[in-house]
């Protein structure tokens, strides 16, 4: 289910992304504050599963609370959390099936079905089959070896449905701001030539930098006519490199704009870093600081380059660059809200997709391999003497919290189905091991022969940060707080008087 999120300023957010939810939350609780931190770092090291990192961790705080409340030593405590994490992770890379990379086609397939699976909880699951296919188009794009996702550039355009979303396979950002002579300027190349400056090419007041004292017109002309001496001679060097594009994270002013298109070349200015760097990632340029020296080697190429039309904004968009490993993903849609939410969405299936490229390893999601974990946890517990046993069944308990909540959201007899998932997992392991809920044919099934994949690191990494998470916060036995003085006359207070004085008394 979806959040409706109204923040202090009246902003209103609609998700059910954990981490956008716990760092839209004013939380000042310290010990619930954790549970934010876990949140995030789930979101930025995996990308998916941050809800359950957060259902996860208050349920084993749930599970032990009468534990403390019996006067059982938190040391105790953390010990079988620490150890009953070893065991789980342990069982979950033995069981882990992984994927054979040497037949790109069956590769491929992988991906995407363990792109649809972090999708099926999100507002474009029912759009996933569209999305997944981008998804992976576009990590496929970057660099496999760095798999940098900053490279995969998401613009939002409202207007129009999901559908109309595109993926460019280069780089598109928004037409920055310009000036007269603008339109003058060609709107498309092919094979254009591209130079990326962080220079400013614009005529200033002089009021604005300096003050120049003189004593004739003369000397004040020659000081005029020196600093059109100098944008002029950085003008003519930009050309004199064969240049079609000309980009800059600074601003190009009406002056520049003007000479640039009545030689026919296109130009933009104030381009925001990100964009810049990921133009010089696909065409093969590098950001010059000064026009000095500037050469014919120092710009990049593409195929073609044009201005278009997206929605009711305009783009400029790089197709076919030779050492593309970069692409941007333009979203359509109705309300803000809604854009924003399909790109958390796409981001969490984005990170999920990286990681299974890089690990290779997957299990079943819907609760399948909380519930293995579960069993191996209750029967290896067995086997363990003293106070431990406890914990760690605790903590088998805890993580049937997962498919328990899969149940109410989607509105099934939790008891019903929690009881033949146990029923199952304990009466053959190696037949029921993959066996889960199934939200489409209500029912208990085998998700991994229906493709509910997910990559090991998320459910690796979401039980150790969620158990870390738990035995901080069962490791602190006190909180002390600092309250500010109330009292004027409390140390680090200002004495009341008159002006710099000491207080006068009475004459």
């Amino acid at each position: 289910m979806d959040k409706l999120i109204v923040d202090s300023q009246g902003r209103v957010t609609i998700s059910n992304d954990g981490a956008t939810i716990m760092k839209l939350l004013d939380v000042v609780q310290p010990a619930a504050r954790t549970l934010v931190d876990i949140a995030r770092a789930q979101d930025a090291e995996v990308g998916d599963g941050t809800t359950s990192v957060v259902l996860l961790a208050g349920e084993l705080l749930k599970e032990v609370k009468d534990y403390v409340d019996e006067g059982v030593s938190s040391q105790t405590i953390i010990k079988g959390f620490r150890r009953a994490a070893d065991l789980a992770i342990n069982h979950i890379k033995e069981i882990a099936v992984d994927t054979d990379r040497s037949d790109k086609t069956k590769f491929r397939e992988l991906l995407e079905k363990c792109a649809a699976t972090s999708m099926n909880s999100k507002l474009i699951g029912s759009q996933k089959e569209f999305f997944t296919k981008m998804v992976v188009d576009a990590v496929m794009r970057l660099d496999q070896d760095e798999l940098n996702e900053d490279m995969i550039g998401i613009k939002k355009i409202p207007g129009g449905a999901m559908q109309d979303s595109i993926l460019v396979d280069g780089v598109a950002f928004k037409k920055s701001f310009s000036y007269a002579g603008f339109e003058q300027q060609p709107k498309s190349f092919d094979s254009p030539k591209i130079v990326c400056l962080n220079v400013e090419l614009e005529l200033k007041a002089e009021k604005d930098n300096a003050e120049v004292r003189v004593d004739k017109v003369s000397e004040y002309q020659a000081i005029v006519d020196a600093e059109w001496k100098i944008i002029f001679d950085k003008l003519d060097s930009i050309v004199a490199t064969g240049a079609n594009v000309v980009l800059s994270r600074l601003p190009i002013g009406d002056l520049a704009t003007q000479y640039f298109a009545d030689r026919n070349i296109f130009c933009a200015g104030r381009v925001s870093k990100d964009d810049i760097d990921r133009v010089c990632e696909a065409t093969g340029c590098r950001v010059q600081s000064t026009t000095t020296d500037l050469t014919a080697k120092h710009l990049g190429e593409c195929e073609r380059f044009e201005e278009c039309q997206i929605g009711g904004q305009r783009f400029n968009v790089f197709k076919g660059c030779p050492e593309a490993k970069t692409c941007t993903i333009i979203l359509r849609g109705g309300a803000e809200q809604f854009i924003d939410e399909v790109e958390r969405s796409l981001h969490d299936s984005i990170m999920v997709v990286r990681r299974a490229v890089k690990n290779q390893t997957v299990v079943a999601g819907g609760g399948a391999i909380e519930m293995e974990i579960s069993r191996y946890l209750r029967e290896t517990a067995r086997q363990i003497e003293g106070k431990q046993q406890l914990i760690i069944t605790a903590v088998a308990k805890a993580l049937e919290v997962i498919p328990r909540q899969l149940c109410e959201n989607a509105g099934f007899d939790t008891t019903d189905f929690i009881t033949q998932l146990r029923a199952r997992h304990a009466q053959d392991p190696e037949r029921f091991r993959w066996h889960g809920v199934d939200i489409d044919e209500e029912a208990v099934t085998d998700l991994f022969a229906k493709f509910v994949w997910e990559p090991a690191l998320v459910k690796t990494n979401a039980i150790a940060s969620a158990v870390e998470a738990a035995c901080l916060i069962l490791s602190v036995d006190e909180t002390v707080t600092n309250q500010k003085s109330q009292d004027p006359m409390a140390a680090g207070q200002p004495m009341p008087g008159r002006g710099r004085g000491m207080p006068m008394g009475g004459r």
